[in-house]
């Protein structure tokens, strides 16, 4: 719950900062002198609604979500050892991190991934694949059970959401801004917005989203840094590092777009497409947890 008001509270924060700080700069005064007036207090509140309000919804959807586009079982009675191992390691990593239990499920696919999701830390999901039981080992697979718990434990889903849900709020109220200066000054529009608020505004959208998908992707991967050590202290630092070199062997394995970000492993990509990665290099992870030791 805590979490939850912090999540809030940031953003109104953020708001009022902003609405005052528009107010020193007298961009409100600069805006009705140009002739392209504007409620910046009503934008603003419009942005945020639509940009933490559609965060904060799929935050609240998350684990049903996951459920469906992976289609996890959740164990509810362990069938046989390796189910009995799982909700074993998860239970006792959870108290370890001061968490309650989360959820444990199984889903099938031939690649090793896992993934942890929810809105509250006490009430999460942590899902593994069938491919993951089959391929790793038990110090592995417990290595990398410690790095979701740990994703849980940091509290990274509600932090990446906060995040998200700022940067929207941030795109929908500058994109319109501009908008609507471009609609008053260009096109010369006197009654409500015509066709170029419009069009400006899309564009912008398109291009500001572009930037803060950069700035998201940027901090997701300073997360794994942070759950890969996490997992080194629940799990120990050569189990996870061992786990990493599986990976790189099976460095192909994807998981929906929408629950990617929490998975233990994420696609590869060079040049430009490195600051659209949610997941660091494994070379770089694993060499971030050998200088941890040294």
């Amino acid at each position: 719950m805590k979490r939850i008001l912090l999540f809030v509270g940031t953003n109104l924060a953020i708001l009022l900062v902003l609405s005052i700080t528009l107010r020193i700069l007298g961009v409100d005064r600069m805006l009705y002198q140009s002739g392209t007036d504007l409620n910046i207090e009503a934008l603003l509140i419009f942005a945020a609604v639509f940009g933490f309000g559609g965060s904060f919804i799929s935050l609240a959807m998350s684990k049903w979500m996951a459920k469906r586009m992976t289609g996890a079982v959740v164990i509810i009675e362990p069938r046989n050892r390796t189910e009995s191992w799982l909700l074993a390691t998860v239970e006792r990593q959870a108290s370890a991190a001061g968490i309650q239990m989360p959820e444990v499920a199984i889903f099938e696919s031939p690649q090793i991934n896992a993934f942890a999701t929810g809105m509250r830390r006490n009430a999460a999901l942590v899902a593994v694949t069938t491919g993951l039981l089959s391929q790793m080992n038990e110090d592995e697979a417990e290595a990398v059970l410690a790095h979701e718990v740990s994703h849980v434990a940091n509290g990274d889903m509600v932090t990446l959401a906060l995040v998200q849900g700022v940067l929207n709020t941030f795109v929908i109220f500058i994109a319109r801004l501009i908008g609507h200066v471009v609609d008053r000054t260009v096109f010369r529009s006197e009654r409500g917005h015509g066709p170029g608020f419009w069009i400006t505004t899309i564009l912008a959208e398109m291009i500001l989203a572009v930037l803060a998908t950069i700035v998201v992707m940027w901090f997701s991967r300073q997360r794994e840094f942070r759950a890969d050590a996490g997992a080194a202290q629940l799990a120990g630092t050569g189990k996870m590092i061992a786990a990493l070199q599986r990976l790189k062997q099976n460095h192909e394995a994807t998981l929906p777009d929408q629950i990617a970000a929490f998975g233990i492993s994420g696609r590869v990509g060079r040049g430009m497409r490195h600051l659209f990665m949610s997941h660091p290099p494994l070379d770089e992870r694993i060499e971030a947890l050998r200088q941890s030791v040294m």
